[in-house]
Parts: structure tokens; C-alpha cells; sequence
């Protein structure tokens, strides 16, 4: 059952603002991942990724234009209570134009 716990309560879903942290890095490298997610490397070897970014319209050309080798805003989702900072990506933004988000 605590697994389960878990499991429920790390899914994201209807992000809000408040439910975020912010964070800004240097994106080094972007790639398709598994079920049309798109994976973003920072200059520190970290990852991070905007889910199902490809089927959402998002295209790895237009990011590398836009992103790569530049410093991004990272809303990253809180989970488990804000206990634990997901690598879910819920708004990218390069200086003040937002790129992607999940905010309503």
C-alpha cells in the first residue's frame, strides 16, 4: 500500500505556479527521449524534461534555436508534499519569452 502512496503521489498533474520551484541553467544539449519526451543536459550534467514535449508540438530544431547554449528559467515541479524537486519541466523560459508551459 505505501508504494502505491507513492506512486500516486508523484504524478503531476494541472501544475501551478506556487507547486515550483525555479531554477535557471545552462542548456547544453537537447534530445528526444522515451514517449516523445523532450530531454534537456545542463552545463552541470544535470537532465530535465518536458513530457510528451514532441506529441505537444514542441520541435528539437526550433528549441536548439532557441535554447541551446542559453540560460533558461526552469519551473520544475514540487512532489511528494514539495518534499522532492521533479526533473519535469511545467514552463521553460529564455529572458521573458515562455518557450513552453503547463500553467492554465
Amino acid at each position: 500500500m505505501g508504494i502505491a502512496l507513492i506512486g500516486v503521489s508523484c504524478i503531476i498533474k494541472d501544475p501551478k505556479p506556487e507547486d515550483c520551484v525555479i531554477q535557471t541553467e545552462t542548456i547544453i544539449n537537447i534530445k528526444e527521449g522515451t514517449s516523445f519526451d523532450i530531454v534537456f543536459s545542463d552545463s552541470h550534467g544535470d537532465h530535465y524534461y518536458i513530457n510528451r514535449g514532441l506529441e505537444r508540438g514542441l520541435n528539437l530544431d526550433s528549441l536548439n534555436a532557441k535554447v541551446l547554449n542559453k540560460s533558461v528559467n526552469l519551473h520544475l515541479a514540487k512532489v511528494l508534499g514539495g518534499l522532492v524537486i521533479s526533473e519535469h519541466i511545467t514552463q521553460l523560459s529564455v529572458d521573458d519569452a515562455i518557450i513552453f508551459t503547463e500553467f492554465n
